[in-house]
């Protein structure tokens, strides 16, 4: 399981397709960059971070054997995966936003971007991106976010981070084949701002309060709203004010 380490590329994510074209790159491949050029967020968003501070990678995954209508297990798992690293390095109130972006209280600490190949035979392969801010401290454009320095003091080792975000998705991965209830169970656990009243907008400029009920098998917020109802919504159509 190489790990693969740029100075500066367009996007960890697009290299990582592009070497798994060419060459037979193993399972849980990684990728690492000081520096990305044109990084990428959820639905063509870019992942701005300043150069040789954080942890920008991508892993590669083969043969994942889920079907497409499971597909958003996966977002759990990545998910799942990374917070329990931060859990694991002492990082405080750990919670996940859905769709998959990570955070500590309130603030943005990493954000996940998965890019699926689909198969003949049933199977497919998938490229993870990660972006965890680690030691930048300047966050005056971003204010809604934050790094682990920031939260901890601590000067975090990027490659060593990396490594351990891998072995931790070696890990669940086992719940793909055994009982991904479990999986579904513990994001909804650890899924932010869960059964508290909160402000959403709509893609429209719609703004309303809201309480969220969980993620559903297809990856839609349902959202409990002031008529009573429970409200379905696909990824980009609201965003949570916070």
């Amino acid at each position: 399981m190489p790990i693969i380490k740029l100075d500066a590329i367009d996007s960890t994510n697009e290299y990582l397709k592009r070497l798994s074209k060419k060459a037979n790159i193993e399972d849980y491949a990684i990728v690492v960059a000081n520096e990305q050029t044109n990084g990428k967020g959820q639905m063509g968003a870019k992942w701005v971070s300043e150069k040789g501070k954080n942890l920008t990678m991508s892993i590669l995954l083969k043969d994942v054997p889920i079907k497409k209508e499971g597909m958003f297990t996966l977002n759990i798992l990545v998910a799942l995966s990374v917070s329990k690293v931060l859990k694991n390095l002492q990082v405080p109130n750990v919670t996940i936003k859905w769709p998959n972006d990570i955070m500590s209280d309130s603030k943005k600490v990493a954000g996940i971007l998965i890019e699926n190949s689909f198969r003949i035979e049933g199977t497919f392969t998938t490229v993870i991106g990660i972006g965890l801010n680690l030691n930048q401290t300047d966050f005056d454009l971003l204010p809604q976010a934050t790094s682990l320095k920031c939260i901890t003091g601590i000067i975090y080792d990027v490659e060593e981070t990396a490594l351990q975000i891998r072995d931790s998705l070696i890990r669940n991965t086992q719940f793909l084949n055994q009982n991904v209830n479990l999986l579904w169970e513990e994001y909804h656990v650890n899924l932010y701002k869960r059964n508290y009243p909160s402000p959403f907008e709509t893609k429209e400029g719609t703004r309303f309060m809201g309480i969220i009920q969980k993620v559903n098998n297809e990856g839609k917020l349902e959202v409990l709203q002031e008529d009573d109802n429970i409200h379905q919504y696909e990824v980009k159509e609201i965003k949570m004010l916070y």
